[in-house]
């Protein structure tokens, strides 16, 4: 039965054998398509290895407390009427019942990458209750997106704060992608789920732990300082760095690092990075 259904699969049914399809190697990216958009993962990639460099007067784009999940991050649902994702597609002609889901665009990055940190339900110390909003400083609250959009214009590299257990819940690739194309060059957080933290890894975010017993409250973070991550070019797993911060509350850091396949995946830029090296072609 196996065979005789599968002997056939190439020729299907007819309307199926009737459908035209574009010929070549490549995908014949779309660009007036707003599902799937070619992925800007490797823009700027070079063949060979960059030299690992510290992260120089980053801005906070979301002070986080305790067990912010997956769920807060990833982008997940409907769209909101009065999102950037949705100000997006609207700009691009269609109609709030033509929005759909994030789980539905999940292969266009400008709509993920503008519905990450999204969700209603998230608390970002800077607003003090719950909403998908921050401040850009100096200019102001406003969207998550818009903020991080705005910190790129002025070329700001960005860090988050966050309490125990960030990323807690189930495993999303979009949680650790998203923070990563909105400008994301580090977390620093009391502790991290098992899962995410090697994600993060894994898209070229360094994830930081503060001491035992420090956090950004006590240690006297408001969150809306300049910080300088002093990344050593021959960063080893585990290593404690320095933090420096322009109010002068410098501290240090746990590089979260635990093996040296994590750090082989950071020199990279990340395990796509990583793959793209190591195929025979390169």
């Amino acid at each position: 039965m196996f065979k005789e259904v599968y002997e056939k699969i190439e020729l299907g049914s007819p309307n199926w054998s009737q459908l035209n399809a574009p010929e070549g190697k490549l995908y014949p990216w779309d660009a007036s398509s707003t599902y799937i958009k070619s992925p800007p993962f490797f823009e700027g990639m070079t063949k060979d290895l960059p030299e690992i460099q510290p992260i120089i007067g980053a801005k906070v784009l979301l002070n986080l407390g305790d067990s912010v999940t997956t769920d807060h991050i990833s982008p997940a649902g409907s769209i909101a009427r009065n999102s950037p994702a949705a100000r997006y597609l609207a700009n691009r002609g269609l109609t709030p019942r033509e929005f759909n889901s994030y789980g539905s665009r999940r292969g266009n990055d400008a709509v993920m990458t503008r519905g990450t940190f999204a969700n209603i339900r998230l608390v970002n110390k800077f607003i003090g209750q719950p909403g998908p909003k921050t401040v850009h400083v100096p200019s102001g609250e406003m969207d998550v997106f818009d903020a991080a959009e705005r910190y790129a214009q002025e070329k700001v590299p960005l860090i988050a704060l966050a309490g125990k257990e960030y990323g807690s819940g189930s495993s999303r690739d979009w949680a650790a992608k998203g923070p990563f194309l909105l400008g994301l060059k580090a977390v620093i957080a009391e502790s991290y789920e098992r899962i995410h933290r090697s994600n993060l890894v894994g898209m070229g975010v360094v994830p930081l732990q503060f001491l035992d017993g420090q956090n950004a409250e006590n240690l006297g973070l408001t969150g809306k300082e300049s910080y300088t991550i002093k990344l050593p070019s021959d960063v080893q797993p585990l290593q404690q760095i320095t933090v420096e911060v322009d109010s002068g509350k410098n501290f240090q850091v746990i590089v979260r690092f635990d093996t040296e396949v994590d750090l082989t995946y950071y020199r990279n830029g990340g395990i796509l990075n990583y793959m793209i090296r190591n195929m025979e072609f390169c």
